[in-house]
């Protein structure tokens, strides 16, 4: 699934691949922003960490969980 995060005076978001779900992804983020001084942390398909200050969070864009198949197969 894909999470694009927004940084607040960054002018581009951050993308990442992730195999975490919807839930999941919800449930980092608002635990990040219930914490004083929390980060928000996901590991992405590969198994890279991102970490942003919770406090710096612009947006944070939940994408689909299912890839639609492209092709004569689909």
């Amino acid at each position: 699934m894909e999470v694009r995060i927004g940084v607040q005076h960054v002018s581009r978001e951050i993308s990442i691949d992730t195999d975490m779900t919807s839930d999941e992804v919800a449930a980092a983020v608002a635990k990040a922003a219930a914490d004083q001084g929390g980060t928000l942390e996901l590991t992405d398909a590969k198994g890279r960490r991102v970490i942003i200050p919770a406090a710096s969070l612009g947006y944070v864009d939940i994408g689909e969980e299912a890839r639609h198949r492209v092709g004569f197969g689909a």
